[in-house]
């Protein structure tokens, strides 16, 4: 019998504190920073975002989300035999944010790991879990996305500060007989890095570089457009499928603009597409968890809907991931 891996439950998580793009314009003019909610909306698609409180961390958001997506599952922790997070903002350098999570959540003895992707994250945390489960090495698996960007945007470069946010995202993940993940597609480009990334390292008990975010805005947009409409339809041709195919559009919510220019090379209306940034902004690699969790919960996604997921981000990462739900 031929063994696949099929989303069982979904959950997320987001810090009680809620910002608004006039929140952030009141706080900008106070480091003598100018933008407004018109430039920010216009630009991004962006009107608000969540910021974590001090104290809280990427394995606190996770672990809520976790165990939201183990009640919608109905599975409780001692089921779950492996924990894969995508964070690019962990707890600490060592041990893994997933370890972490492990013991928040009463689970000890399964694999645990963190995968580090930037905004793909999550895809390639999913693609991973699906080939382990599909192998037999896990039966019920815990994906999760997981990010505090707030803790390294530079608050004086209004072109990227406004962007992100924090939240969680998880699913579980079984083993079935029936087909869910139906093709994966991931791939990345060391030689993009420097248009995204935050170029700082621990050395000698200093931060060595700079810590805070950096991009080239107009440079990540460029390449963003080009490799998810090519990802989404490798996913397609592994899978057999074609757009039409497609219920739900689920991308990587970092800019409206890009999200409508992929739907529309890949033929699709806009009503396809879940669409969270609006009211989360880019929380890199929870961004498609999160907005997943949120499409179940208000009944968009329903079983058996064909969702494309996808998303883009420092590496320079892309990939995609055609399941059915």
């Amino acid at each position: 019998m031929t063994r696949y891996a099929r989303i069982t439950g979904t959950g997320s998580s987001l810090p009680p504190q809620r910002l608004t793009n006039a929140d952030m314009v009141d706080m900008l003019a106070q480091r003598g920073v100018e933008t407004s909610d018109e430039w920010i909306v216009e630009r991004t698609g962006i009107r608000a975002r969540h910021f974590a409180a001090d104290g809280v961390f990427a394995s606190d958001l996770a672990a809520e989300a976790c165990r939201q997506a183990m009640d919608a599952a109905g599975v409780v922790p001692t089921d779950i035999d492996l924990i894969i997070v995508a964070t690019s903002t962990p707890d600490m350098v060592f041990p893994s944010t997933a370890a972490l999570l492990q013991h928040k959540l009463g689970i000890a003895g399964c694999p645990v790991f963190d995968v580090q992707a930037v905004c793909s994250g999550f895809i390639y945390a999913l693609t991973v879990a699906s080939s382990l489960i599909q192998t037999g090495t896990a039966t019920k698996a815990l994906v999760v996305g997981s990010e505090v960007f707030s803790r390294i945007l530079d608050f004086t470069d209004r072109t990227t500060c406004v962007l992100f946010g924090d939240g969680a995202g998880a699913v579980v993940l079984e083993a079935s007989d029936t087909p869910g993940i139906l093709a994966t597609d991931i791939h990345a480009d060391g030689k993009h890095s420097g248009i995204l990334c935050v170029p700082g390292h621990v050395s000698g008990g200093n931060v060595l570089g700079d810590p805070l975010l950096k991009m080239d805005g107009q440079a990540v947009f460029k390449l963003a457009v080009g490799v998810l409409e090519d990802t989404a339809r490798a996913a397609l041709t592994k899978a057999g499928k074609t757009s039409a195919d497609i219920d739900w559009l689920i991308p990587h919510q970092a800019n409206i603009r890009i999200m409508q220019s992929t739907a529309k090379k890949l033929k699709l209306p806009m009503d396809k597409v879940v669409v969270t940034v609006d009211q989360h902004g880019n929380t890199s690699a929870a961004s498609i968890p999160l907005a997943l969790d949120h499409a179940v919960r208000a009944g968009q996604v329903k079983k058996g809907d064909t969702l494309m997921l996808e998303g883009v981000g420092g590496g320079f990462t892309w990939g995609a991931v055609l399941l059915d739900f």
